[in-house]
């Protein structure tokens, strides 16, 4: 019987995949379900900045050529979306900010020529915290993204669009960046799969950077299978990007398994400690990891007692080289540029005043104090000195694990507007994804249940380069739940 066509939104990635290869559904078909269900659902949600559907059209029509060809692949006519980070030639690309309103770059970022020349459909450019600087997306200039699992809640940041599309259904899958937990907190908080690779893993060309020693991209999905579906296509050495690695990319759907036996977990003892974690997200955390031990794996208590310091060291490191990339936004170059008469100091000053929004002049300050003249040694070296600590407890703890299982967030969904005046209480919503960040280390959030009707993540961490295990302990944990099939009203 031949599938409704209004029901495939709902479908994950590899039951669209069988039904494409069998002729079942078009990849035109599926590309006007989708861009319905924008049309039908984002008013309220503002997930999408804007929609291609002209281009994803005529990416669908290609693609149903390759498929009438004989052609197939992981993601031949899947529809998509892209984080507005992510440079794509033709399509504006703002990075949710005033300052780059009307830019369209010239070149594609590498991860978009491996999904187009993949086959996968562009349907839009997704919300975001302007230059990924935000735990909420409510730092947009282009307005916030809401939760769709309670609207007067974050859907998270600073990739909020990118979780809300694929939780809304929007989107079979999306890519978002994650620089201190803006793949895996989002995804948490929306329910979905959110997977941050090794840092380089993935080429970071056509990223517009926010802290390149950070910054990595990453997609969001309903399930395990089809997160590692999306990262073995998106994975690689990339000449034009120094900092990607040349390591070989695993099978990554092959090695995804329904048992655990054999596999050690290992259980940070000061991941539950911190002050501030919610009964209700501890408790879905701890049922989780008991869930874990049913699967085979051996449950290990591990310590990692710089996570402590994880959060201020990241927020040294992180604005400093944020105040160094944004400095090529003067209104010369491309972007906005002020009216304002006079030298061409006064037209940097007022470029910038107008045309970056309060959290990313905030860091650009901090970032710039802390690379200042006698402060940098003090501050900003301190702070690298602390991160290989970090680092080298994770190192550590791998000796006795084979990968760390911690909660995503120490809270579900806040209200939107609850935190806007208080940054300090928006950043502690990081302070479980940060200390991977530092180490550069992959992690991954699967849904693990609910707490006061909100989704929680149980976040698995993984050793370097090693994306494998960790996908394969969310994926045996995934099927053996059935969080992953809830989907918001």
């Amino acid at each position: 019987m031949r599938p409704d066509t209004s029901s495939l939104p709902d479908a994950s990635l590899t039951n669209l995949r069988s039904l494409l290869d069998t002729g079942w559904i078009s990849a035109r078909e599926l590309t006007d379900s989708h861009l319905d269900r924008v049309a039908e659902a984002d008013g309220p949600l503002n997930a999408y900045l804007r929609v291609t559907a002209d281009l994803a059209r005529e990416q669908a029509d290609r693609a149903d050529e390759r498929l009438a060809a004989g052609e197939s692949g992981p993601l031949l006519g899947i529809p998509m979306a892209l984080k507005d980070v992510l440079s794509t030639k033709g399509v504006e690309t703002t990075c949710g900010s005033e300052i780059l309103r009307g830019y369209v770059p010239v070149y594609d970022a590498t991860v978009y020529e491996k999904l187009r020349d993949a086959g996968a459909i562009l349907l839009g450019k997704l919300n975001m915290d302007e230059f990924a600087m935000g735990s909420s997306t409510e730092n947009s200039a282009f307005g916030p993204t809401a939760n769709p699992w309670d609207v007067t809640t974050v859907p998270g940041g600073s990739s909020g669009g990118s979780s809300c599309a694929v939780a809304a259904r929007e989107a079979v899958f999306t890519l978002g960046s994650d620089t201190g937990g803006s793949v895996r907190q989002p995804a948490s908080f929306c329910g979905v799969v959110g997977l941050k690779p090794t840092y380089g893993r993935v080429s970071r060309f056509g990223l517009i950077a926010f802290a390149s020693s950070l910054d990595q991209i990453g997609p969001f999905a309903r399930t395990v299978a089809d997160a590692a579906a999306v990262l073995g296509v998106i994975a690689g050495r990339d000449p034009r990007d120094s900092t990607s690695a040349p390591v070989e990319v695993s099978d990554y759907v092959g090695a995804l398994t329904s048992d655990l036996e054999g596999v050690r977990v290992g259980v940070p003892r000061e991941y539950f400690e911190v002050e501030g974690i919610e009964p209700g997200v501890e408790r879905a955390v701890r049922g989780a990891v008991e869930q874990l031990r049913a699967l085979g794996a051996t449950l290990v208590d591990v310590s990692l007692p710089s996570t402590t310091y994880a959060l201020s060291t990241y927020y040294i490191i992180a604005p400093a080289e944020a105040s160094s990339n944004l400095s090529r936004y003067d209104g010369v170059k491309y972007g906005y540029r002020s009216a304002v008469e006079g030298d061409l100091v006064q037209t940097y000053m007022a470029t910038r005043q107008y045309g970056f929004g309060p959290e990313v002049k905030r860091r650009i300050m901090l970032g710039t104090y802390t690379l200042s003249a006698g402060y940098y040694d003090a501050y900003y070296l301190k702070a690298q000195k602390v991160r290989t600590l970090i680092k080298d407890e994770f190192d550590r703890a791998f000796e006795r694990c084979d990968v760390i299982a911690t909660p995503t967030s120490p809270t579900v969904a806040f209200k939107l507007g609850e935190r806007t005046a208080d940054p300090l209480a928006m950043y502690l919503s990081d302070l479980f994804t940060i200390p991977a960040s530092m180490a550069g280390i992959p992690g991954v959030s699967v849904p693990c249940g609910f707490s006061d009707g909100l989704p929680v993540g149980l976040q698995l961490l993984g050793r370097a380069f090693d994306e494998a295990t960790p996908l394969r302990a969310a994926h045996a944990y995934e099927q053996s739940c059935d969080w992953y099939t809830r989907k918001p009203a």
